[in-house]
């Protein structure tokens, strides 16, 4: 079984920042997709920053120029760079990859616990 295991979440004033951490139990080098998604009490979970193998990203447009996706392959971990954190991020964020399988065209997803952001004063 693949595991993600998800760390950095915490409670931040506006204008703050945060590092989320996604560690992943497999080599991310067969990663055909990283990314991070959030969900807000009664709202639908949203992708927020994804990452290819590649490492082209994108961003949804509430975050762009604030939050950056990065990866390192050697660690198995995605990052995600939080910065003038807004009390809108407030949300549970969610790592997921894609992982494709050995001598297969097809790829498995996975998915993090989930780690709480709270932004508030």
């Amino acid at each position: 079984q693949v595991q993600l295991v998800e760390s950095g979440g915490g409670l931040v004033q506006p204008g703050g920042s945060l590092r989320l951490s996604c560690v992943v139990s497999r080599s991310i080098l067969s990663s055909t997709f990283m990314g991070w998604y959030r969900q807000a009490p009664g709202k639908e979970r949203e992708l927020v920053a994804a990452i290819s193998r590649g490492s082209s990203t994108t961003y949804s447009a509430s975050v762009k120029g604030r939050f950056t996706i990065s990866r390192d392959n050697a660690q198995n971990t995605v990052y995600l760079q939080m910065n003038s954190l807004k009390p809108e991020d407030t949300a549970v964020y969610y790592c997921n990859v894609n992982l494709r399988r050995a001598g297969s065209w097809q790829s498995d997803s996975y998915w993090g616990q989930g780690t709480q952001v709270t932004v508030s004063s």
